[in-house]
């Protein structure tokens, strides 16, 4: 899971209930880390994606909220601003431990058919969620920010894996929210089921769903690695896991998904280089095989999240479509 890599915790905070499923999810990294975004698709919705950008100034953020409420569920990142301004965790701005303002970027979900009007995450979701944050495993499925989520016909939600390569650790966390569908309706098999071993049978019937749906959604996510990166090999991370969300999602990145993928960097080893002309080659080459390990594990991480995802807000969840899946 995404908390394979060291200095990396998840939280979740959410409710689903009568009138609610919607919820927040935190990506803390309370030692920083480089960190830097890739967005696409057309209907984003997202807070401090400009300052990720490698030309500005702050190198380092102190936490990723990824939280449902459309536009609405940004103010979820208030409470997780608090919770780490409350332990002097942020980009110092005087002289005195407690004078810094924490880096938290956000993006959010479209969820808002699945709870009454009015139910949406607010800062004490964040706050919460980050109270709730541990190095632990990851709950999955319809908890924190994919209380909500919706991916095709079936209910979506948080998934997370990881996978070691030359020794670095490579993690990613996905809220899985598309508008296209991660499943073969015709045969009951994700897209992405090639990229590992899922310890289920993989049905070959295909599934009864409600044709009712909804083209307004969004994945998003952080892939995370133990290396020392700049803020643009960061964002070459990013764009490699965008890589990963297009085979687990068919179609990705429409005009009605503004897909976004986070990337943090923890730093606890460098890259090597080696002597000669070719050194930064060498660079390039070992940064090159953490962004295809990127896009393995995010295409695994929203196989999860289906697989984990149970039915909520009227939405039918993949073991509800294929039972025998999971079935010894």
């Amino acid at each position: 899971m995404i908390t394979d890599v060291s200095g990396v915790l998840v939280g979740h905070h959410q409710r689903v209930e009568p009138g609610w499923a919607t919820g927040t999810t935190v990506v803390l990294v309370p030692g920083g880390a480089t960190g830097a975004v890739d967005q696409r698709g057309g209907a984003p919705g997202t807070r401090e994606t400009n300052l990720l950008e490698p030309e500005n100034l702050v190198q380092r953020v102190n936490a990723i909220c990824l939280s449902g409420g459309s536009a609405y569920g940004l103010a979820a990142a208030d409470g997780v601003m608090r919770w780490l301004g409350e332990r002097d965790l942020g980009f110092p701005v005087g002289a005195q431990p407690h004078e810094v303002v924490p880096i938290v970027p956000a993006a959010v979900i479209f969820d808002l058919p699945r709870s009454e009007w009015g139910n949406r995450p607010d800062a004490a979701f964040g706050y919460a969620a980050c109270a709730a944050a541990s190095a632990g495993p990851v709950e999955q499925g319809t908890v924190g920010a994919g209380a909500g989520a919706v991916v095709g016909s079936l209910k979506g939600g948080v998934g997370s894996a990881s996978e070691v390569v030359n020794g670095y650790t490579v993690g990613a966390l996905a809220v899985v929210n598309a508008s296209g569908e991660a499943v073969s309706l015709a045969t009951g098999v994700p897209f992405a089921a090639d990229h590992g071993d899922f310890g289920v049978t993989w049905p070959s019937r295909p599934g009864s769903v409600p044709s009712a749906r909804t083209d307004l959604n969004t994945t998003i996510g952080v892939v995370a690695v133990d290396a020392a990166l700049s803020k643009a090999e960061c964002r070459r991370l990013a764009v490699a896991a965008q890589d990963g969300l297009a085979r687990a999602v068919r179609p990705a990145h429409t005009m009605f998904d503004g897909d976004t993928v986070f990337a943090l960097a923890t730093g606890d080893r460098e890259l090597p280089v080696a002597k000669g002309p070719l050194g930064e080659a060498s660079r390039a080459a070992a940064l090159d095989a953490l962004c295809s390990a990127a896009a393995r594990v995010f295409a695994r991480a929203i196989v999860h999240g289906v697989l984990s995802a149970t039915g909520a807000g009227g939405v039918p969840a993949y073991r509800d479509v294929w039972p025998e899946t999971f079935e010894a």
